[in-house]
């Protein structure tokens, strides 16, 4: 799967590779009206990764079922609507609008946004907060949920638990870690809003870990998220539990990076002679 922010509305790939050969496209993060997101510089390269500070900017719910939804229906690819909100009722509102909408395949809700109405803190960092907004997606919509999980949290499994016993119907874990970076010339952040989200390989041992405690304590799928650039990194999630895997920060650096992770994928099963990639799950010898 593609992971959410990272692979623009699919649109943006459809001419470097066939976009069915994915399992799923999860779109950018959308919220009820349109953002500019946050002032630029936003992106800024770090050893093994990057801090990207975008501020889920984004065209707006409306515009993307009119404008961008249309042509990835051409795709034989579940799609999946990545949505948030600084309030419960406009994560409410965002899946009763995707609920009638039959080309989407499901909802991917990012619980990492400012909740204004407790103090400014994320949904995501609070097991109550977290439970109440999927609680409150769950009313609104049939469609399968997934909640992607904040690393930045004390207990990661506690947090899979509050979601799931409220009503998810899968995890995706881990979104970013906050991070920054400064100009040691100029004594000023390099990123305009000060702090950014860290991605790519230097998170991966990190993400591993989670979605290891994580596949051990929840029985809804799990889907493994955070600095995979190639088949080998993709194995390494699915034997530690996940079900699933996205690719984020890799289609920065090639954007066909997923058609190699799905082939190497394939050569090491016919290298192990294992007929089925579901055997390879939660496989990990200890």
């Amino acid at each position: 799967m593609t992971a959410s922010g990272t692979f623009g509305y699919g649109v943006e790939f459809a001419s470097l590779f066939d976009l069915s050969r994915l399992g799923g496209i999860i779109v950018k993060g959308l919220s009820l009206d349109p953002s500019a997101g946050n002032p630029p510089p936003r992106i800024v390269e770090t050893p093994c990764g990057m801090l990207n500070a975008i501020g889920l900017e984004n065209v707006g719910i409306e515009a993307f079922l009119e404008g961008k939804l249309p042509f990835l229906t051409k795709f034989a690819t579940p799609i999946f609507a990545n949505i948030y909100g600084q309030t419960m009722e406009a994560y409410a509102e965002l899946a009763g609008r995707l609920d009638d909408v039959e080309p989407v395949a499901g909802i991917e809700v990012n619980i990492s946004c400012p909740n204004v109405q407790a103090g400014g803190i994320a949904f995501g960092v609070d097991p109550m907060s977290a439970g109440m907004v999927v609680e409150a997606v769950r009313k609104r919509t049939s469609k399968t949920v997934i909640v992607k999980l904040s690393p930045n949290v004390t207990d990661i499994a506690t947090m899979a638990r509050a979601v799931v016993d409220a009503g998810a119907d899968a995890v995706s874990l881990i979104n970013t870690i906050t991070g920054m970076a400064i100009d040691v010339e100029t004594r000023r952040p390099k990123l305009a809003n000060v702090t950014g989200g860290l991605s790519g390989p230097a998170i991966r041992p990190v993400a591993l870990r989670m979605v290891w405690q994580v596949a051990g304590v929840v029985d809804v799928p799990v889907i493994g998220i955070g600095g995979i650039m190639t088949a080998t990194d993709a194995l390494a999630f699915l034997i530690a539990g996940a079900t699933a895997v996205q690719v984020g920060t890799a289609n920065f650096i090639d954007p066909t990076v997923t058609m190699g992770i799905i082939e190497g994928i394939e050569a090491y099963l016919q290298k192990k002679n294992i007929s089925d990639v579901n055997d390879l799950i939660g496989s990990l010898i200890s």
